[in-house]
């Protein structure tokens, strides 16, 4: 039986801009004093002062600039930065396993936080002499769960193109889709999702590469899982020119069944059971999300280390976080032979799970 598509090398990338949570607690007292209620108010210092994030990074020069961004100015700003900050992560992915720019057959790439036409992919074909004639594609819609789509569809091109390598590139400026204002211009503290996504989000990229060579971490099994009826938990709407992220405060509970759904169509494709897997990258989304995901698929807390170490780091960074947390455990160590569930969630609403079994790596 043909082996599955591999990753063979991982990057990430953060903007230099780094803040601590009282910071930036502090910046919105100051600059917004008007649309923050005493609700809101009370509310944004509940939130922020929680100990599960710790520290942030974002695409900015400065607040005092950030602030006063036009609608114009924040999407130019994530084409400039997105930009950056993917082929920075894709560079360093492609060093890591030897691959020069001309040897990828295809690219995937994945946001949800900016929509320019065209995509992103065209930008850095120019910017990293990528060929012309390269397979590239980008992808939207699927909010934080981007990164496993990107997968399936990169494993696809892999398939039909043997011998050959594809990128994988999750980037997320965040930031460029920050709010205060609730609907219809109210105040922020009435729309308590506002307050506690200013407070989890976060700026970043990640590359991988995947090929169909001997070494790497072979995606043995994965599946998606739909629950359409639930879109309203989480999901951008567009509100006076811009993209504005809707949190349903009820979220850890909404998406248990979804996610665990998920994880087991996945292991049941190759007879395993939770167990018996090693490791686990599930997205960090939250102190609360990953609390949920681990009860709802029966996880033990060790197995939650790594991502609440890059929740406390980076916070949430959207559809390449499951990439940073796992990079984490591969830092911390993996063993030949070794499984690892990928496990990430977002809008649609939509579930999504990844099975890697090591077969040697070469990073």
């Amino acid at each position: 039986m043909r082996s599955g598509p591999k990753i063979a090398a991982l990057a990430t990338a953060v903007p230099e801009f780094r803040v601590t949570q009282k910071e930036a607690a502090n910046y919105l007292l100051k600059h917004f004093p008007d649309e923050l209620g005493r609700r809101g108010r009370l509310l944004l210092k509940r939130v922020f002062d929680h100990p599960s994030i710790e520290t942030r990074h974002f695409a900015i020069e400065d607040a005092k600039s950030f602030f006063r961004e036009d609608p114009d100015a924040r999407i130019a700003r994530f084409t400039e930065r997105a930009l950056e900050l993917s082929c920075r992560a894709l560079e360093a992915a492609m060093d890591g396993c030897g691959l020069s720019a001309r040897e990828l057959k295809g690219l995937v790439l994945n946001t949800c936080t900016g929509y320019i036409c065209p995509g992103l992919s065209t930008y850095m074909i120019e910017r990293l002499g990528l060929k012309r004639d390269i397979k590239a594609f980008d992808l939207v819609g699927a909010g934080c769960a981007g990164a496993l789509p990107n997968i399936e569809l990169a494993g696809m091109i892999v398939n039909d193109n043997p011998g050959g390598a594809v990128a994988c590139v999750s980037v997320e400026i965040c930031s460029a889709t920050f709010e205060m204002r609730g609907e219809m211009g109210g105040e922020a503290g009435d729309d308590p999702s506002l307050i506690v996504s200013n407070a989890l989000f976060s700026d970043g990229a990640a590359a991988a590469i995947l090929w169909d060579r001997p070494h790497g971490m072979e995606v043995v099994s994965s599946s998606m899982r739909f629950a359409p009826e639930l879109r309203e938990a989480i999901r951008y709407v567009h509100r006076g020119g811009r993209l504005v992220n809707q949190l349903s405060m009820d979220l850890p509970r909404i998406l248990r069944e979804p996610v665990k759904a998920s994880v087991l169509d996945t292991l049941a494709g190759v007879s395993l059971g939770v167990e018996d897997i090693d490791h686990w990258a599930i997205h960090a989304g939250g102190e609360k999300i990953i609390g949920a995901i681990m009860e709802a698929i029966g996880l033990p807390v060790g197995k939650t280390i790594a991502a609440r170490k890059v929740l406390k780091e980076h916070g949430n960074m959207s559809s390449p976080t499951v990439w940073f947390v796992l990079d984490e455990l591969l830092r911390q160590g993996f063993t030949a032979g070794e499984y690892c569930a990928m496990v990430s969630f977002g809008a649609g609403l939509s579930a999504h799970c990844a099975l890697l079994l090591n077969r040697g790596m070469i990073f």
